[in-house]
């Protein structure tokens, strides 16, 4: 059984779908009905005993000194490729403390903390079961372990969310293969999960872990927050 000791989160997004809210905060930073979209995820890691902390910034990063008063044992990481590079970039700032890590994107909504506990028994995703069409990224599993993706959806298939989390022994794969693709192949454009789920797919065992629909929230455009927060309404 391998054990979470720190989380990583990456909040260096600029949100543009978020806009107009997002021009003056962070989309980590939105507050939805009362409750900063970043505090859900911390606040989810504090109940399951982690404490260790790493942000990755960028876009607007000053606003998230904000997070100091409230909570302990943060520490930011400044991404300053940001406003030029995919994911990719904020995962391989942070490349240093992948062992034991859980990974998740700042701009989720956990509404169940059970769903990031710190153990588990290989590393891969935290996913929910697709019965129909889906345009999200969909893995195929045998045997437990993920066997192929598809970037373009489908259906029946367990579609990926952005928490996952990693053995000492593959994190330090990952690391090593973020060097090679952001230093070496100069691969800037690539989600990070491009690396373990297309680049070097064969050189890893993941697995799952199964949530349900209404445990977490991914809010994706504005849209989608006045939908979920109506304050929102008129652009506010």
């Amino acid at each position: 059984m391998n054990i979470v000791k720190r989380a990583i989160i990456l909040a260096a997004g600029k949100g543009t779908r978020l806009q107009p809210v997002s021009l003056t905060t962070p989309k980590p930073l939105i507050n939805v009905n009362g409750k900063r979209m970043i505090e859900t995820i911390i606040d989810a890691l504090y109940e399951n005993d982690i404490y260790e902390i790493y942000i990755v910034v960028g876009y607007l990063k000053s606003e998230f000194k904000v997070l100091l008063d409230k909570y302990d044992n943060i520490t930011f990481i400044e991404n300053p490729y940001f406003d030029t590079c995919n994911n990719i970039s904020s995962l391989y700032v942070a490349r240093n403390y992948l062992e034991d890590a859980i990974i998740l994107d700042g701009d989720q909504i956990i509404y169940n903390p059970n769903i990031l506990k710190k153990e588990f028994i290989r590393s891969g995703y935290n996913c929910i079961w697709c019965e129909g069409e889906t345009d999200e990224w969909l893995l195929e599993l045998e045997n437990n372990i993920i066997k192929r993706c598809s970037r373009i959806g489908g259906k029946h298939g367990w579609q990926l969310y952005s928490i996952s989390r990693w053995s000492k022994n593959d994190a330090k794969k990952l690391k090593n293969h973020l060097e090679i693709e952001f230093e070496i192949h100069k691969n800037h454009k690539i989600y990070w999960d491009d690396i373990v789920l297309f680049c070097y797919f064969n050189e890893y065992q993941l697995g799952i872990m199964q949530m349900e629909e209404n445990d977490i929230i991914e809010i994706d455009d504005f849209e989608q927050l006045i939908n979920l927060d109506p304050s929102y309404i008129g652009g506010k």
